[in-house]
């Protein structure tokens, strides 16, 4: 009985370290997979309506005459 305890053991061990094996190549793996992709979602997010838009939905003001405007001056 004390040599069917001892090779559990052994397979149980064996797992173990199998199972670390398997965990170490999937860390390795993300980390290369981080470093290296390319896309970068910050460098595409939009910060709010541009020139075009701006253009299109407040164009600017059309030129204006400029009204004269009623002035107290005192006279001699």
């Amino acid at each position: 009985m004390a040599g069917t305890r001892g090779a559990i053991r052994g397979v149980a061990r064996q797992h173990q370290a199998e199972n670390l094996t398997i965990d170490f190549v999937h860390f390795v793996r993300n980390v290369v997979r981080a470093v290296l992709d390319p896309y970068r979602p910050e460098l595409h997010y939009m910060r709010g309506p541009g020139p075009k838009w701006h253009a299109k939905h407040h164009p600017a003001p059309v030129s204006y005459h400029a009204m004269p405007a009623l002035i107290r001056v005192k006279a001699r």
